[in-house]
């Protein structure tokens, strides 16, 4: 068990990342608000991203720009160790994410304010009972 703490402690910034994805999905589940469900939703993606990014961390590695493989054919002297760059990939998806979770919450919003000038309301049950009305 002791063998644990040092582990958990060591890996806290994932901790925090599951922290915030259960306050987004918390949000999304519980609230009966759509500016809330949506507020969380963004929680939940920026935890996302957050993890993401972490994961492409490495400790003392560099970008993966081979300045020698750029001087021409005599260039294959020098040996390339992987394990000395990051991995760009999960970056550049994030940034893609990024992109995406705006435009999803702002069309979600855009929504909001539709169906708020529709019905003067953003309560679920509500939106639920004038619906059934109709």
């Amino acid at each position: 068990m002791m063998d644990l703490l040092p582990v958990i402690v060591a890996k806290y910034n994932y901790w925090l990342y599951v922290i915030l994805m259960m306050i987004g999905l918390y949000a999304m589940i519980a609230k009966n608000n759509l500016i809330k469900k949506l507020v969380g939703m963004n929680i939940f993606q920026t935890a996302i991203i957050l993890f993401y990014l972490s994961i492409g961390y490495k400790k003392d590695a560099t970008l993966p720009i081979i300045e020698a493989a750029h001087e021409g054919h005599g260039a294959h002297e020098s040996v390339i160790h992987a394990i000395d760059y990051i991995n760009p990939l999960p970056h550049v998806l994030m940034l893609t994410a990024i992109v995406v979770s705006v435009a999803t919450f702002g069309v979600a919003m855009a929504l909001a304010v539709r169906i708020y000038q529709r019905y003067q309301t953003l309560e679920e049950d509500e939106l639920r009972m004038r619906l059934s009305e109709e």
